[in-house]
């Protein structure tokens, strides 16, 4: 079960994944390796301000992955970064670094992050326990006000099951776009998703 929470029920923490890169486009694994955004990813960290206006948003804490990525998008989104923190980096990828899943399933076929975790890189259980580090701040936090977590796919999905309690293997049932925002507040003294993967309408796009 989740930890009981006291705190003000009207501040919420919002997890924001970082905007497209040449490798989330292409579906390959990256956790350790520092790329930047795309063109595309620029515009869709640019597009972060009007989805927390319409999900009434407005974060007093903003805490970020260390990598470029992350760093990037929460800058691009006007964002001022109070602390960058070292366990909201992507999964560590270790051996499969780079590689998509479909790749890595040719190897092992019954392979997923979420059950396996990655040769050479981190466990399900190391990655469990990174999140719930990061929620206990956040929730700390709360009391000054909403929270930003910029962060990265598999790590905010992490993020999103544990907040409700889940097992870590549930963060399969969870999409997170490159720059989309997953909502996580408190209703009635229980922790609930508000929102999930809400994603940005990019001026090409139809609506």
């Amino acid at each position: 079960m989740p930890p009981a929470y006291a705190g003000p029920a009207s501040h919420r923490i919002v997890l924001i994944r970082h905007g497209q890169t040449v490798w989330s486009q292409t579906g390959q694994h990256t956790g350790r390796t520092d790329i930047d955004l795309t063109p595309r990813g620029e515009q869709e960290a640019g597009s972060i301000p009007g989805l927390l206006v319409g999900l009434r948003l407005a974060p007093a804490t903003v805490l970020c992955s260390p990598r470029l990525r992350s760093q990037r998008t929460a800058t691009l989104a006007g964002m001022r970064i109070d602390d960058t923190d070292e366990d909201l980096a992507e999964w560590d990828y270790g051996n499969y670094e780079g590689m998509t899943r479909s790749q890595i399933q040719e190897q092992d076929p019954d392979w997923t992050v979420f059950t396996q975790g990655a040769p050479g890189g981190e466990s399900p259980e190391q990655v469990a326990a990174r999140a719930d580090r990061v929620l206990d701040r956040a929730r700390d936090l709360l009391e000054r006000g909403d929270v930003a977590l910029v962060s990265h796919g598999h790590m905010s999905r992490v993020l999103t099951v544990r907040w409700v309690g889940l097992p870590i293997t549930a963060g399969s049932l969870i999409a997170m776009d490159p720059a989309a925002l997953t909502v996580l507040a408190v209703d009635r003294g229980a922790p609930i998703i508000d929102h999930a993967n809400v994603v940005p309408l990019l001026p090409d796009e139809p609506a």
